[in-house]
């Protein structure tokens, strides 16, 4: 039986392409509009498990993203860095003049705002998704309406690409996570990062002290985050990776971290997957 994996957006998305290169060809789709839905996705057991982005070199984190992992005490249970290409795609047969308004997620937007600045009679709109957007003109038949996608969605969809590599910066990637309601402890010769949150005492030289902590034990600290609490305000969670060369050093310092800090929490342990990042 195919393994499920449940995407945010659709077939032809920059998370398609991830949950194919991730995952083996054996597995099925399931396609979720928001990652609210995809969650829940996981939680049901709809699906084994999901692909999400947590963050862009460009645009930065997805913030909220990093809560509902968190609150849904998901695990991460792997990483993947994509390479983000974005197309301008019509239907066939238009032209620029003829686009009036491009349609696209608002990170894909945002990531591409420098070209549409040349054409200040096209109108940018937010949309949902991607891939979705562009089906959507696709079955609706929509004139001097544009998309953001891939080119993977241009060739599921029939549409053309009025410009290609429109991303502003060349070097665009995103950091998608794989996530489950289980961690895979079956393996620990091969993980070599981990994700954690914690919070800490509201005093001077409290996050230093930490990351003092994690230097004595060789950890490198690739990522820090920090999110509001809802409930105390200008109180903070600390979201961080880490990566490391051997295991028992990080287990030592998880074993320090655990008495340092509150609300210690591992979100995952996995096999780092940014080449920039290995030790």
């Amino acid at each position: 039986m195919k393994n499920k994996i449940a995407i945010q957006g659709i077939k032809g998305s920059f998370h398609h392409q991830v949950a194919l290169d991730y995952f083996d060809a054996a597995i099925a789709i399931h396609e979720c509009m928001s990652f609210d839905s995809l969650v829940e996705s996981v939680l049901k057991e709809d699906s084994k498990f999901a692909v999400m982005a947590i963050e862009n070199s460009i645009a930065g984190s997805i913030i909220p993203n990093y809560a509902l992992i968190d609150n849904n005490n998901l695990k991460i249970i792997g990483e993947y860095y994509l390479s983000v290409h974005h197309n301008f795609m019509t239907l066939k047969g238009q032209k620029l003049e003829d686009i009036t308004e491009v349609h696209s997620h608002p990170m894909a937007i945002l990531q591409c705002k420098e070209f549409f600045k040349k054409y200040s009679h096209i109108k940018l709109v937010e949309d949902k998704d991607t891939a979705e957007t562009a089906k959507r003109i696709h079955d609706n038949n929509l004139k001097g309406i544009g998309a953001i996608a891939s080119k993977t969605a241009a060739e599921l969809y029939d549409l053309e690409i009025l410009a290609s590599e429109i991303q502003t910066i060349n070097d665009n990637q995103t950091r998608f996570v794989i996530i489950s309601t289980n961690q895979d402890e079956s393996n620990k010769s091969l993980i070599n990062k981990a994700s954690l949150k914690f919070e800490l005492e509201h005093k001077r030289g409290s996050l230093a002290t930490v990351l003092n902590v994690m230097s004595d034990c060789k950890l490198s600290l690739t990522k820090i985050q920090s999110l509001p609490k809802i409930e105390t305000p200008f109180q903070y969670s600390f979201f961080v990776d880490i990566t490391f060369d051997d295991y028992k050093d990080y287990e030592k310092a998880k074993q320090l971290l655990e008495i340092m800090t509150t609300h210690f929490k591992v979100l995952g342990e996995y096999k780092n997957n940014n080449k920039n990042q290995e030790q």
